[in-house]
């Protein structure tokens, strides 16, 4: 196998875990778009948690923790 071919192998299975992170991402903004839809008074109160979810998603895909070694 050539090595430039490895390295995008290699490239490819290393972004796996962030397919995880775009599917909690998804999750998270449906389930808060529902709720608003459902009680729209409400959202402004569930927004900031919204994003705190959103950022330690993002971050836990991008964290040494996720990547292969």
């Amino acid at each position: 196998m050539d090595a430039a071919a490895a390295k995008y192998i290699g490239a490819g299975l290393a972004m796996l875990g962030m397919i995880g992170a775009g599917i909690g991402l998804g999750i998270l903004f449906g389930n808060y778009l529902n709720g608003a839809m459902r009680n729209p008074s409400a959202a402004a109160g569930e927004r900031p948690m919204l994003f705190l979810g959103m950022a330690l998603t993002e971050a836990q895909a991008s964290s040494p923790w996720s990547w292969p070694s």
